[in-house]
């Protein structure tokens, strides 16, 4: 089968037969592919002048719609995609990581587009900067689409998983991507790519595919444009330093293969469970998808006074390692992804022998219902190096397979140090009880992980565990884990969004952000706003109230009514010792309470409900006697596609009689699209 790439809306075949795409386990052709011949700038050009256009025309909450909407229709058709994983040399349980994985990574991101951004096409970034005496100047930070592309060169070990989490927040951003799977499985990537055009869901123009070499494409960035990149840290590094992305400043973000770390504590003696899911987890990371993983554990790091019992413990749960054909369902871990690769681990492999010995494994692997020579099969190895601070190939060469060393330390700060020596990782993992021991490897590890995981009794069975990047975490890391970061929730969304710094009048900020900014114009509504249905809300809608008086019977009523009877506002001798208030004062939240009094519209209307408040901040305190008055203007609305109503924020300011602050915060209701007729 020659496989085909997609380029500027149509399917094209490359240039001769391309390279032979090999089964991990049987040897034999899957497909072929090859890219020679394409027109990549033909390819940026129709993303930009097709695929962003026609993205950035929705706002973040449709875009969030497709990917719930193509995470429905890849996951009715996963099953077609397994017996592909299988020839990658997944098992069932490697593939759902991959496959599922993936899919979930676009759920995720589709729930976030929707309850944390906005239902537009601008991200307001951070609170309105002051930058006049008067108000009559100031700042926002406003965040907008990139008018480029985005270039996926991702990795082999998860075909699937690592097209997703890319797409996913590169679309809800509104920028078109290029995907160029790593091509030894792309005929996995390929299959689920094809399914997402077939949906007929996305945009034309939204997603490209390149399978094969990524030919001229650097040539033709320009600084729209993305690079998002996953494999070796050689390779990342040579793109990087490619003249056009240094010249253009092209944003290049790289997710590389890192040497991770687990740290056992040194209180999780014989019997405890840390010691027992320590051990669970280094099998783990060493067996599932074959040792094949950016986050895998590459150094066990164990107090030296337990190395010899986690050796033993290691070699027997290694023993009952099933290796074979991962279509066979007593097979927990297969092949790696191809002769190629099982050549590149034995010589790395052989490097860290200069430096550990061989614990456990260490022979050729004895694969059930397979050929040990046709298939890329190798045995899980477990390495133990003695003399690890003289060491340099454990802390330097990574084995890309099933293969980890054992490392001892004495103390917590030597612990620390061997972790270190990665020289950045992507993830690290701590296994103790104790919670002060835990924060101290937390806090001298942070700087060089990207992600760490802190495993006892208490969260171990809903823990994610070692290796696992999750969707709304950071996925990446300092140094040799390529310095970039992935995903980590709707961070992730902005490396494809440019951040501008907008000063001008508050009208201004208003007009170009959406959301209504102090000091920007009051409109009349001529009715009360709560009477308004959401379309016919305008920012600056503004309702200002009449004054009430705030008596001592208020607050005393208030106390008894709600329970809170804080000296300051019961005790007159003991208030009067307070330097911040100098006598009773009332409660701030009947001051919230009143004021809403002073603003709702109480008859049945547009507004459904009240959901909370936010950025509540009292200012300054009111006394007995004094009068406070509300301001409540229309500030942000996002609609709530198909929900039938609308979530409005009001920005709200108690002032006293003076005019003084009293309290701001914003209000949030729901509010209908429909209007009420008076009845």
């Amino acid at each position: 089968m020659q496989l085909e790439s997609y380029a500027a809306g149509k399917w094209r075949t490359g240039a001769g037969n391309g390279t032979a795409l090999r089964d991990a386990t049987t040897g034999e052709v899957v497909a072929h592919a090859g890219a020679d011949g394409l027109d990549t700038g033909a390819m940026l050009a129709f993303a930009r002048q097709v695929g962003g256009p026609n993205l950035r025309r929705l706002t973040f909450h449709e875009r969030a719609a497709l990917l719930k909407a193509l995470a429905k229709d890849l996951s009715e058709h996963k099953e077609d995609y397994y017996p592909l994983s299988f020839a990658t040399g997944a098992t069932r349980g490697d593939s759902w990581i991959d496959i599922d994985g993936g899919i979930s990574t676009l759920f995720v991101y589709a729930s976030k587009g929707t309850r944390e951004l906005p239902n537009s096409s601008v991200y307001v970034d951070g609170g309105v900067e002051a930058l006049s005496k008067t108000g009559s100047f100031v700042g926002q930070h406003l965040c907008v689409p990139l008018e480029g592309a985005a270039l996926h060169i991702n990795a082999f070990n998860f075909p699937v998983w690592g097209m997703l989490e890319k797409l996913a927040p590169t679309l809800l951003a509104g920028v078109p991507a290029i995907v160029k799977p790593a091509t030894q499985t792309c005929y996995l990537a390929e299959r689920v790519f094809r399914r997402m055009l077939e949906s007929g869901i996305l945009p034309e123009g939204a997603v490209q595919l390149i399978l094969g070499g990524v030919g001229d494409i650097f040539e033709h960035l320009t600084c729209q444009d993305v690079v998002s990149f996953t494999g070796s840290a050689a390779t990342a590094v040579k793109l990087r330093q490619h003249p056009t992305v240094i010249g253009s400043s092209v944003r290049f973000t790289a997710e590389t293969d890192s040497l991770n770390s687990s740290i056992l504590g040194p209180d999780a003696g014989p019997a405890s469970p840390e010691l027992d899911l320590f051990v669970r987890e280094v099998v783990r990371e060493m067996t599932v998808k074959a040792g094949q993983k950016c986050t895998a554990i590459r150094k066990a790091i164990v107090p030296a006074a337990r190395a010899a019992q986690v050796i033993e413990a290691l070699r027997a749960a290694l023993a009952g390692v099933v290796c074979g054909d991962p279509r066979l369902e007593q097979v927990r871990m297969g092949p790696v992804a191809s002769l190629g690769q099982r050549r590149e681990v034995n010589e790395q492999l052989a490097k860290l022998k200069a430096e550990a010995e061989v614990v456990a494994g260490g022979a050729a692997a004895e694969p059930l219902g397979a050929d040990s020579e046709r298939g890329a099969f190798l045995a899980p190895t477990l390495l133990y190096c003695r003399d690890a601070a003289g060491a340099r190939a454990i802390h330097t060469v990574e084995a890309f397979g099933p293969v980890c060393t054992l490392v001892p330390y004495r103390d917590a700060d030597e612990a620390i140090a061997l972790a270190r020596r990665g020289g950045g990782s992507l993830a690290g993992s701590v296994f103790t009880a104790d919670e002060a021991l835990a924060a101290r490897l937390v806090l001298g590890l942070a700087p060089y992980h990207g992600r760490i995981v802190v495993v006892n009794r208490h969260c171990a069975k809903e823990s994610t565990g070692h290796g696992s990047p999750l969707p709304h975490l950071v996925h990446g890391g300092p140094g040799r884990a390529g310095g970039g970061e992935e995903m980590g929730g709707i961070r992730g969304v902005m490396h494809y969004l440019q951040r501008v710094a907008l000063q001008g009048t508050p009208d201004v900020i208003t007009a170009a952000s959406g959301r209504w900014t102090r000091g920007a114009r009051e409109l009349e509504p001529g009715v009360h706003p709560f009477r308004k249905p959401f379309g016919a809300l305008a920012l600056g809608d503004t309702f200002r109230s009449g004054e009430r008086e705030v008596t001592l019977e208020d607050i005393e009523r208030f106390a008894a009514l709600s329970g809170d009877r804080f000296y300051a506002h019961m005790d007159e001798a003991q208030a009067r010792r307070n330097p911040l208030f100098g006598g009773r004062v009332a409660h701030g939240y009947f001051l919230v309470s009143a004021a809403a009094g002073l603003f709702v519209d109480a008859p049945y209307g547009p507004v459904l409900a009240n959901y909370g408040l936010d950025n509540l901040r009292f200012v300054k305190p009111v006394k007995p006697g004094e009068r406070i008055r509300v301001r409540l203007t229309c500030k942000e609305k996002s609609l709530r596609a198909g929900a039938g109503y609308g979530e409005v924020r009001w920005d709200t300011a108690i002032t006293n009689q003076d005019g003084e602050a009293v309290a701001n915060y914003d209000v949030l209701t729901m509010v209908s699209e429909q209007a009420i007729p008076d009845s």
